[in-house]
Order: C-alpha cells, then structure tokens, then sequence
C-alpha cells in the first residue's frame, strides 16, 4: 500500500514538472514569435525609409541632415542585437521621421506628390502595426516574466535557467504629457 502511494506522489510530481515545463516552452515560443512579429514590422519600415528619403530628397534637397540621420539610424537598427538596443534606435527613427514630415509641411507640391502619399499611408500603416505588435510582445514578455517569478514555477524556471526577457522600451516623449495648441 505505501509503495502504490509513494508511486502516485512520484506521478503527480511528474506531471505536475512537466506541466509547469510545458507551460514555460508555449510562453517561451509565444515571445520568439511575438518579436519575430515586431521585426517583421520594423523591417517593412526599414525598407520604406529609403523610398521616402528618396522621394522627400527630390523637394528638399538642402535637408540633408535629416536624410543623414535617417541613414545612419536605419543602419544602426539594422545591426542592433538587443530588444532595448532595437527598441531605443527605432524610437529615435520615429523622432527623426516626424521632423521628415514636419519638414515636408513647407513644401505643398510635395505634400500633393503621389508616391509620397502612398508612402506616408504605408509608413504610418506600418507604425501602427508596429505599435500592436510592441505592445503584443510586451503582454507576452510580461506573461513570460510573472511565470517564472511564481511559486511553485519559480523552481522550475531556475531549474531550466531561464531568465526574464527584456521589453520593447517606450519612447520618452511618449511617457510626458500631450501638449495641445490651438
């Protein structure tokens, strides 16, 4: 009798690791994929950066800066390795990316410029679905980290040596307050 209840403690132990086991691998496959989504995002970006450098360039040639900027932020996004590395270069993208645009407000035939329209729609398509996706990977990261941080899971998460992942970081400015003007 006390070997059949050893035994059933010895499986529910089991499958009690393994659950706890599989549920750190789903969340761990979840933040792969939500940042694979993210980056397929900021490639699309990255690729459309060029095209409206190239069409803006046209109109403003003297803003040479900014196209600078812009060329030398999508390379450094480009070879960034870390989530706060990719995360605080996109940020400055953006930033560089709103003077782009608010450049482009001194310039009506530009602003009127077809191909540039279509690819103000499809950067600010894609800054949406950047957003969504940061904000996904977060929520999965977040779920990631508050597993391995509960008891009884905290001592199979030192078991398997994981360690938490590191979120998108937010823009600064986005942090402050909204300044509205009339």
């Amino acid at each position: 009798m006390e070997l059949i209840i050893l035994l059933v403690v010895l499986v529910v132990l089991v499958l009690w690791f393994v659950g706890i086991y599989n549920g750190f691998i789903t969340l761990k496959n979840r933040v792969e994929n939500a940042w694979a989504q993210v980056d397929v995002q900021l490639k699309r970006r990255y690729d459309l950066i060029p095209n409206l450098v190239e069409t803006v360039k046209g109109y403003a040639a003297h803003e040479k800066e900014i196209f600078e900027k812009l060329g030398e932020l999508r390379a450094k996004a480009l070879g960034a390795q870390s989530v706060k590395d990719i995360g605080e270069t996109n940020n400055q993208i953006t930033q560089t990316l709103k003077t782009l645009f608010a450049v482009a407000e001194n310039y009506p035939e530009l602003k009127a410029n077809e191909n540039f329209l279509k690819l103000q729609e499809e950067l600010a398509n894609t800054e949406n679905k950047i957003a969504f996706s940061r904000q996904f990977y977060n929520d999965v990261v977040m779920q990631y980290n508050a597993k391995q941080q509960r008891i009884p899971d905290v001592f199979v998460a030192n078991l398997m040596h994981l360690t938490p992942k590191e979120y998108y970081p937010i823009e600064e400015e986005a942090r402050g307050p909204v300044k509205v003007q009339f």
